[in-house]
Order: C-alpha cells, then sequence, then structure tokens
C-alpha cells in the first residue's frame, strides 16, 4: 500500500496535537526553521518546552562545552552530541517531575548554509533524542544532510522540513525502519541528500544500521553511503577531510585470497608513495548497488552475508550507487582528499578502457582526463591465463590502438602502475568459482578464502552455505 505523504505543515500539527509528545529545540546557524513549523501552525504550546540558539561561540562552548582545540568547527557530529546530551538531560531535570506521563524529546542541529560567496555549499548536522515511552532510556536519529538548493533562503527553508520530517517519523514509522527512513525524504526530492543516518537506542536494539546505509542508497537520500567495521554509519567528512584514501571496488561475494592479497598489497605501496602521509590513509571497500543487484534484485541477506564479512575484516564498507569510476572519484574528490587510490585486477582495468573508448569516440582525451585526475592513481593487480600460464600486467595488457598513446603516457606518469608485490601461486582463484562450490558443498573451497572469512561462513551460513 502507498503510504499518504503529508504536507509539512499537516506533520508539525499532527505532532503539537499529540499530548504525549513534548521537547526543546536548540539549532544553530542555518538551522533555525524547525521549531517555526510547530509555532506556525498553531497549538505549540502542546509540544515545544523550550526554543534556543547559542549562535555566539563562546556562548556555545559556555552552555555545552567547547570542542577539541584548534579544530575550529561548529558545524560538526560532536557539537550535535554535546547539544543533545545538553538539552535532553535539562528536559528530564527539570520536568519530569510535573509532567510524568509525556516523552521527552530534544532536537537539535547545527548547519552551515550557502554562503554569499558560493563557497560553502551548505551542510550540517541534525539529531533528535526521543523517547518513545515515558521513564525509559532515549534514542537518537543522527543524520548529516548536504543542502543541493543554490540559495540562502531555500536550504533553509529545506533544513526546516528535514527537522519536521525527522520529529514526525520517529514518533509514527518507528515500527518500521525503513518507512522511517523514506520519509526523511518527504517534499524534500532534489533539494537534499542524506548521506549518513544512524538510529540507535533500546527501542532499535535489533535493527542493523549496516541496513540503513543500503536503504540511504537504494531509496534515493544520497549516492553513497559508509559504516565502519562496527556497523555505525560515518560521515566521509568526519575522517577523510585532507585524508588520503585507497578504495577497493568488488563484489566480495565472497573476499577470496585473491583479493584479500590484492588489497594488502596495494594499500602498503599506496602507502610508500612519496605524497602520500602513511599516517592519514585510510582503506575504504566498496560494494555498488548494481553489484548488489546482479541476479536483477537486491537481496537484503546477500547485503548482509557480505557485510558481516567485511566488518570481520575489520573494513570500512562504502555503498555506492555509482556504476562508473570517474563518478567514485568526483564524489570523495568534494572533501579535499588529497590523494585517491583505485585497486583492481588488470581483466577489469581492460573492461573499463574499452568502454571507455566505445562511449567516447570524438572525446577520448576528455574521458581519461575525468577518469584519472590529478590526484588519481591507479593500482592493477597481474592475472594469468588459464590456458597458456602467461602473466598479464599493466605493462603488457593489450589495448585497443585508438588509446595505446593515452594509455602509455598514463603509465609514464604514474597514473597507473603495476602492483608490486603478489603471490603468484593463487592467481588461479576466482571468486565466483569459490561461491559456486560454497552452494553445492563442494570440497577445498576454504582454501580459497581467508580463514576468518571460511568460519564466518560456516559459522553463520552465509552465501548459501548448508
Amino acid at each position: 500500500m502507498t503510504r499518504r505523504v503529508l504536507e509539512t505543515e499537516q506533520k508539525a500539527l499532527e505532532i503539537n496535537l499529540d499530548d504525549q509528545i513534548y521537547g526543546a529545540f536548540a539549532e544553530i546557524g542555518a538551522g533555525q526553521e524547525v521549531a517555526r513549523h510547530f509555532f506556525q501552525v498553531g497549538a505549540a504550546a502542546g509540544t515545544i518546552a523550550k526554543t534556543m540558539s547559542a549562535y555566539d561561540k563562546t556562548v556555545s562552548d559556555e552552555i555545552y562545552g567547547a570542542e577539541q582545540k584548534g579544530s575550529g568547527r561548529y558545524v560538526c557530529e560532536s557539537r550535535l552530541y554535546k547539544m543533545l546530551g545538553h538539552e535532553y538531560q535539562l528536559m528530564e531535570n527539570r520536568l519530569r517531575v510535573v509532567r510524568p506521563g509525556q516523552t521527552f524529546f530534544a532536537f537539535a542541529d547545527t548547519v552551515a548554509a550557502i554562503n554569499f560567496q558560493k563557497t560553502i555549499k551548505g551542510d550540517g548536522w541534525l539529531g533528535l533524542r526521543f523517547q518513545l515511552k515515558a521513564h525509559t532510556q532515549p534514542n537518537d536519529l543522527i543524520v548529516h544532510v548536504r543542502l543541493l538548493d543554490n540559495d540562502n533562503r531555500l536550504q533553509q527553508q529545506a533544513v526546516g522540513i528535514l527537522g519536521v520530517n525527522m520529529i514526525y517519523a520517529c514518533h509514527r514509522f518507528c515500527s518500521d525502519p525503513e518507512t522511517l527512513v523514506q520519509s526523511l525524504m518527504d517534499n524534500l526530492h532534489g533539494r537534499i541528500a542524506i548521506d549518513m543516518i544512524r538510529l540507535e537506542g533500546p527501542d532499535f536494539e535489533h535493527l542493523d544500521n549496516r541496513l540503513i546505509a543500503l536503504w540511504v542508497v537504494k531509496n534515493g537520500l544520497s549516492s553513497v553511503a559508509i559504516f565502519g567495521p562496527d556497523g555505525r554509519g560515518v560521515h566521509a567528512g568526519e575522517f577523510l577531510y585532507k585524508k588520503s584514501i585507497l578504495i577497493a571496488r568488488g563484489s566480495y561475494r565472497p573476499t577470496t585470497l585473491v583479493q584479500q592479497d590484492m588489497i594488502k598489497n596495494a594499500y602498503e605501496q599506496f602507502r610508500a608513495e612519496p605524497d602520500v602521509d602513511p599516517e592519514k590513509t585510510f582503506l575504504l571497500t566498496e560494494i555498488s548497488l548494481d553489484n548488489l543487484r546482479a541476479d536483477g534484485v537486491l537481496d537484503e541477506r546477500d547485503f548482509t552475508d557480505r557485510a558481516d564479512m567485511l566488518c570481520a575484516l575489520g573494513q570500512t564498507v562504502i555503498i555506492s550507487n555509482y556504476v562508473q569510476h570517474k563518478k567514485l572519484i568526483a564524489y570523495f574528490s568534494d572533501y579535499k582528499v588529497q590523494r585517491i587510490g583505485l585497486v583492481m585486477g588488470v581483466r577489469k582495468l581492460q573492461h573499463i578502457l574499452r568502454e571507455t573508448c566505445e562511449q567516447n569516440p570524438d572525446n577520448l582525451l576528455g574521458a581519461f582526463g575525468e577518469l584519472f585526475p590529478r590526484n588519481v592513481r591507479l593500482y592493477v593487480y597481474p592475472a594469468r591465463d588459464k590456458n597458456s600460464g602467461e602473466l598479464t600486467n599493466a605493462q603488457n595488457l593489450s589495448m585497443p590502438k585508438e588509446i595505446r598513446f593515452l594509455f602509455q603516457y598514463l603509465l609514464d606518469n604514474g597514473n597507473i602502475v603495476d602492483i608490486q608485490h603478489f603471490n603468484p601461486d593463487i592467481l588461479g582463484i576466482y571468486h565466483r568459482e569459490v561461491l559456486k562450490m560454497i552452494q553445492q558443498g563442494a570440497p577445498g573451497w576454504e582454501e580459497n578464502v581467508p580463514e576468518e572469512v571460511a568460519r564466518l561462513i560456516r559459522e553463520k551460513r552465509l552465501f548459501g552455505y548448508n
């Protein structure tokens, strides 16, 4: 059944008329619009205990505490958590005795809208700490948003709508988390991108936040979502700003010894580059939505199988809706990443280059420029021919004549490099064959995957293991 999408004013009024919901609003920067919706629709006394905006940094520090020395950042995740903790505790301390039967919430946001010079694009953090039953521990909904309107006033308006959506969703769709996630975009499509959502607390103990990351991309809230080895959503800007990253794209169904060897050696080579600070590097494993739909249907169990495996290996995982490498590169370039490395097998490289040649016959130079920007380096893992035993790498890879000159330029310029160290004894392992062995119960598949992966497959019966 199709869900009826309410207007923002209808949502605010419905919350105002619910005598069980009562809370405080703390908004910084461009986030001044959320509380206004509740005031304007009437009956706000039923919902609003307090609104405030500690806009001055000194005043904000006096109330919520200072941020890390030298960071100079107030539009950040840590500021949001400080605001939520402070305001929610005040609600409990001041009002619990006089309002024993109500559920409390604290809404907070810290937002930087687009500036006059257009040097700031507009983004922010919004959070809701809320109860579903009185006298219980609260839950948290944490969101990072990118504002897409090209006007300051419109961006502030969008923040106001999103804030109302968050409060409404948490109180009306708490039993259906995917609908909760979807509803955050109500009346906002094309105006914002929500690239990180975290939903935690006693009422969501059994919710897998990795699924939330999947829903974010699947439902079009953002083209990219990221979660760490602990399964919690993370935002690229919080840990990638002015860092260097190596991205390993693949299906990971399952991770084989070949993939492990490729990623490990590429990462070591990347960190050893003279223009890369090894202390400021991150390894990211990426699965595209297109890859997750390999059989035409997005199987959430298949996704969690892969996520279980990658998290067990300590990986930070990207889910993206980018089929093309150049779009993923462009996404991370927005976060002022210093150096970007991509790691792939030589056959994959061959496919990408031939596809680029076929799709851009009249603008090969421009297409290659998009695929290999100045700060991008591609690390290539070799392959061995099954019949001849010949080893193929970037240096001897066969190329269409139209791009041989361009390809050689990329090799000479260091945009494409071979992975120097690899294990030649495992080049005959192919993940599709390993997956088939697992599903058919054929012996010997354990020898082709890392020990931790084999154990996990057996214990959790991943990838159809029986």
